[in-house]
């Protein structure tokens, strides 16, 4: 197979060009390195099969011709983390909506199948939970920009079941929710990396909000074998799925739990929304995923529990981080 993926050199792309070359598969990757960096794919850069392009999806000439050439496309190319969005609207909504229409346009040309990176972010507001994939989802008002990206990814959704059933284009869309590993980044709000960052180095843990809100946070590896195994089976096209981990946790006690194991004396601040991010930002209290679908599919279950997944993201960090002088270590 020849896998196209967009974004590929972010942290979740890395993570699935790494497993499609270790099956055999041919994989290229697009990147326009806003977000993503060559730090995560700089290891497969002298893999048979692997190759690579530093530009933007945006291009529209030379996306028709890399998806031409593959058999598979996973866009993953997007605006990602609540900073991001907060800071650039703009730029989130352009990139997820019109980037998204340029892959599905000349997907559909030659009908490759488009697996469409979609998020947990479009049930907004719904006090649903656990959030199952036909479930409403309640999006917030139009100022607030933090449902922007909401809105986009879900466009990007309506915009792909739109293609396949109005053209036949196969589509496969994955909701991913809090996804974290070895190489993520917290320079756009991710949590667990910036938690662990800044308990190893001694810093205050700086919890948003009144850390009540609730996350379940899935392994990289987990949301991988996810979408390989829906890639491979027909009955997924056309469907959207959940992909995550059921394991629910406040955020003030994995900030806990995260100085616990990183062996910090951290102490840990709360910094309310408006300071982190702007005035009137509204975060979503709970955020849990329904994976009955998925599961009954393709078997799919989460196999990393939180507590190995912080020891992963510790052990890759403590390799990266420059050690803490003495006199400023708490």
């Amino acid at each position: 197979m020849k896998a196209l993926l967009t974004g590929g050199a972010g942290f979740v792309g890395s993570h699935l060009a790494e497993a499609l070359l270790m099956n055999g598969h041919q994989v290229m990757v697009i990147d326009d390195l806003s977000t993503g960096s060559m730090d995560n794919i700089v290891h497969l850069k002298d893999q048979p099969g692997f190759g690579y392009v530093i530009d933007s999806i945006m291009n529209d000439s030379l996306a028709a011709e890399l998806i031409d050439r593959a058999d598979v496309v996973f866009h993953l190319a997007a605006a990602v983390g609540v900073k991001l969005i907060v800071e650039a609207p703009v730029r989130t909504i352009e990139t997820n909506v019109h980037g998204t229409e340029i892959v599905l346009r000349h997907c559909a040309k030659k009908n490759k199948l488009a697996v469409i990176f979609s998020t947990s972010e479009v049930y907004g507001k719904s006090v649903k939970v656990p959030f199952g994939e036909d479930d409403d989802l309640v999006m917030g008002p139009t100022p607030k920009h933090r449902w922007a990206y909401a809105c986009s990814k879900a466009i990007d959704e309506f915009m792909a079941l739109a293609y396949h059933k109005e053209r036949g284009l196969p589509v496969i869309i994955v909701r991913l929710f809090n996804t974290v590993g070895p190489r993520q980044t917290g320079r756009y709000g991710m949590v667990i990396p910036n938690f662990v960052r800044q308990a190893l180095t001694g810093e205050a843990i700086q919890v948003h909000g009144d850390g009540t809100q609730t996350r379940s946070f899935t392994y990289v590896g987990d949301v991988v074998r996810g979408i390989l195994g829906l890639v491979n089976e027909p009955k997924a096209i056309g469907q959207v799925f959940n992909i995550g981990n059921t394991e629910e946790i406040s955020i003030m006690d994995l900030a806990k739990r995260v100085r616990t194991a990183a062996g910090s004396k951290s102490e840990i601040e709360l910094i309310p929304y408006e300071k982190a991010y702007e005035a009137g930002f509204e975060d979503m209290p709970r955020r849990v995923p329904k994976l009955t679908k998925i599961g009954n599919l393709i078997g799919y279950q989460p196999t990393l529990g939180l507590d190995d997944i912080l020891e992963r993201v510790i052990e890759d960090q403590r390799a990266s981080l420059p050690a803490v002088p003495a006199g400023k270590q708490r």
